[in-house]
């Protein structure tokens, strides 16, 4: 009989086998067979159903090599990446699970080549797009493993291993990255365990790269030389990208989470360099609709540790400052940009709380650490308001608008309740610094601000509580709030042609910027003029005005008849600037003589201005006042006033009018169509409003009272004076202290009123209202209609400077109606 041989080890051994054997050369050097190779790959291709078989057996000797340190094992695994490029069939998934059971041993081996060698091998497979989807394979091992890699730390300076094995890592990564991100079956990948590890090994590489660059590493430039593929941190940063861009909705805040703690563990935000190159990376990776999961991630982050070290926090704002201003050019949802100024104005008052807080505990032994930590908060506000500033800035026009309401919400106003920022513990100073710091974030929002319309820049909800502040007894207040002005009304940049007061003697080498005034724009200054001309007239009162207060009065006048004056506008300018000279000569106020010359000197400068705005006989009026000026008084010109040890004059005489802007003369000047000059003829006086009562300040006119004297022969019964009126029900009706919401939207209404309404139409109204108050008077003091030869009754009219004056019933007129 024939010789029967073993099938595992003679010719009758399975046929798949006899082709694995014959691929492995005599001498393993000399490589893999390649027409041996082509047989097996025919084989394979042929009959799939072998695949698994082949697998199995190629692992078998796999191990033995690895086991014994043989070069069989790269035969092997050359032999496997082809089997696995040529065969795509449903056959292939038994195949690939040896293929990753290989891969493993030889990342599980301590050479580097092999190690390197398994990591190739693994890049190819994941470059492999699959038929079908797996519903059982996993990459939890390849994950850690390829992690480790990345840490490696083995020391052979002379052949790189420990770049060829972190790069090698790197590239691991990337494969396993690209062959599960696109499977919905393996969205196991984006769970925290496996992004905490994949995550920090890209950080790490990259951070090492940047830590060489700095230090001057001797293989830097080696490194450096190299190509991105040889190159840890340029590898990570590509792969890191890669994973970022392929994140979805669901996946960002497991993705972004890593990264922050990362930076603690590292204690990468002070200083913040590679911290804010993180997430440049991170916020130009991601997809634009999910930047707003990033910002919130940072706020988040920014709350965990608002109790941190002050630089601490200062990093992470600055960090938030990058991300917000890259999300700023995008599409940013509206939520979260309320929700990214709100958290940063809460740590704005956690920052001022924390640095007057340790000011008030200083003692001498600890003055020293209390005030570097003075100084360190310091830096945290100027970071949070550069945030603020600077996202407000880069924001769309309409939700520019949105943030400059909320912005100006939280700012802190005496007398108002203010919900969202608690000033109470933190007392005058600590309320100061809020409210310079959020004017000078409004500063920065409303840079570039261009509005079409001035009533939608300006509403009353931003209007009033802007000018409530300017009403302030803190002349660095004021000059922020002029500064908030400029920006929103200087639609043309017109103001840097403008700094500076000083007489302009060619207004027209200027090149100013105008347009025609809209309707829209005349609208609002019938509604708002008044308002804008009582806020400049009394910040010229303030004594603490210094030459910086008098520049920004000046702009802001130039600027309102640039951009807002009609001729209508320009008459009550005028009248404006001659209240304003009147105020300075009398002086009721008792301001210092550089205030009072400091006005005549704004409005000389205005007037100039003005002038050569309006038209030729306008101008030389004015320009021969400023000639005499600079003859006999230069103290009342802003070139002499305004410099430097400027002598003084004892006393500002009203007698010599030639020095003097004269109502008169100006209208003269104006005499033509489109200036009612009779309104010149009208003194201009500020309205009395609750703004004074708000911001505790004494108004220009302290008390309007009325003191009825009445003979007791002309008192009537005491009885029929009970029903009728007493003093308590009086008193009540003239008394404006406790006045409710309905009240001052009454008084409201009158002021809008009295503004806008026709001279016509108010005159008749005051009259009706005289003969009214008339009829009702001679009823209750039981006089005829007809006044008798000596009046019964006096009204005495304060005006708060200490002056009164007895009128009788019968004879007041309109002006004392007004007051009232």
């Amino acid at each position: 009989p024939p010789l029967r041989v073993c099938g595992c080890c003679g010719p009758l051994r399975p046929r798949y086998k006899r082709l694995v054997d014959n691929i492995f050369p005599e001498d393993p050097k000399d490589g893999l067979s390649k027409s041996d190779m082509e047989k097996l790959t025919f084989y394979a291709v042929s009959a799939p159903e072998k695949l698994d078989r082949i697998g199995e057996y190629l692992a078998k000797r796999l191990s033995h090599d690895v086991v014994r340190h043989r070069y069989g094992v790269v035969i092997a695994m050359e032999a496997l990446d082809q089997l696995l490029m040529a065969c795509h069939s449903q056959s292939i998934k038994p195949f690939v699970e040896s293929f990753l059971h290989m891969v493993a041993k030889l990342l599980e081996s301590r050479e580097p080549d092999l190690q390197v060698l398994g990591t190739n091998s693994f890049v190819k497979f994941a470059n492999i797009e699959e038929d079908t989807p797996s519903y059982h394979r996993r990459y939890d091992f390849f994950v850690s493993q390829f992690s480790a890699m990345c840490h490696s730390t083995h020391e052979d300076p002379e052949t790189m291993t420990n770049v060829r094995i972190r790069v090698a890592g790197i590239r691991g990564l990337q494969g396993v990255v690209r062959k599960t991100v696109n499977d919905e079956l393996q969205a196991i990948i984006w769970e925290p365990q496996h992004m905490d590890k994949l995550i920090p090994s890209m950080l790490f590489n990259m951070q090492d790269g940047e830590d060489m660059d700095r230090a001057g590493h001797p293989s830097t430039p080696s490194v450096a030389g190299q190509d991105g593929e040889e190159n840890p941190a340029t590898l990570a940063e590509n792969c890191f990208r890669e994973l970022l861009g392929r994140a979805a909705y669901g996946n960002m805040n497991n993705a972004v989470r890593p990264v922050l703690v990362h930076l603690d563990n590292h204690h990468l935000w002070e200083p913040n360099e590679f911290a804010v190159s993180c997430f440049r990376i991170i916020m130009y990776s991601i997809q634009a609709q999910h930047s707003h999961h990033v910002i919130q991630q940072v706020l988040n982050h920014l709350d965990t540790h608002s109790r941190d070290p002050p630089r601490v926090r200062a990093g992470i704002v600055q960090v938030l400052l990058e991300t917000v201003a890259i999300a700023a050019k995008g599409s940013v949802a509206g939520p979260t940009v309320l929700e990214v100024f709100n958290t940063l104005l809460k740590h704005l008052r956690v920052s001022v709380d924390l640095e007057l807080g340790d000011g008030s505990r200083r003692n001498s032994a600890a003055s020293v650490s209390s005030a570097r930590r003075e100084s360190e908060e310091r830096i945290v506000q100027n970071a949070i308001i550069q945030t603020i500033g600077f996202f407000g800035g880069n924001l769309p026009d309409y939700q520019r608008a949105e943030v400059m309401m909320f912005i100006m919400g939280k700012v802190p106003v005496f007398g108002t309740p203010c919900h969202t920022l608690d000033t109470v513990k933190i007392e005058h100073q600590g309320t100061k610094r809020i409210q310079t710091m959020l004017l000078s974030s409004l500063i920065m929002v409303t840079s570039g601000f261009k509005s079409k319309s001035m009533a939608a820049a300006l509403p009353p909800s931003f209007l009033d509580p802007l000018f409530s502040i300017s009403l302030m007894e803190d002349g660095e207040l004021r000059q922020l709030v002029l500064e908030i002005l400029h920006n929103i009304i200087d639609r043309h940049d017109n103001r840097a042609k403008l700094r500076g007061i000083r007489i302009i003697p060619n207004v027209a080498a200027l090149k100013i910027k105008r347009e025609k005034i809209t309707k829209q724009d005349v609208a609002f200054m019938k509604k708002h003029g008044q308002q804008l001309y009582r806020h400049i007239y009394l910040g010229c009162k303030e004594e603490d005005n210094v030459h910086k207060n008098f520049e920004l009065l000046f702009t802001t006048l130039a600027i309102l008849t640039i951009e807002l004056a009609n001729e209508d506008a320009i008459v009550d300018l005028i009248r404006l600037a001659v209240a304003l000279q009147e105020m300075a000569l009398a002086n009721e106020e008792n301001l210092p003589m550089f205030n009072r010359c400091g006005v005549m000197a704004l409005v000389a400068a205005y007037l100039n201005f003005l002038s050569q705005m309006v038209g030729p006989p306008f101008c030389q009026h004015v320009s021969k006042v400023i000639e005499l000026r600079s003859m006999r008084a230069p103290y009342l010109l802003p070139e002499h006033i305004f410099r430097d040890k400027c002598a003084l004059p004892d006393s500002l005489e009203k007698d010599d009018q030639l020095l003097l802007f004269q109502s008169t003369d100006m209208a003269e000047c104006l005499a033509g169509p489109g200036y009612n000059v009779e309104k010149l003829s009208i003194p201009y006086v500020p309205q009395v409003t609750d703004e004074d009562r708000l911001t505790r300040r004494k108004s220009f006119v302290d008390t309007v009272s009325l003191q009825v004297d009445i003979m007791s022969s002309s008192l009537p019964d005491k009885s029929q004076l009970a029903e009728e009126i007493t003093f308590e029900t009086l008193k009540k009706a003239i008394d404006t202290t406790g006045l409710e919401e309905q009240e001052r939207e009454r008084r409201r209404q009158v002021m809008e009123k009295f503004q806008k309404a026709p001279f016509e139409e108010l005159a008749a109204h005051c009259e009706s209202k005289a003969n009214l108050l008339h009829d009702r008077l001679a009823r209750i003091f039981e006089l005829t209609i007809r006044p008798p030869p000596s009046p019964s009754g006096t009204v005495s009219l304060s005006a708060g400077h200490g002056q009164h004056q007895s009128v009788p019933v019968y004879e007041m007129k309109f002006p004392d109606l007004c007051v009232y």
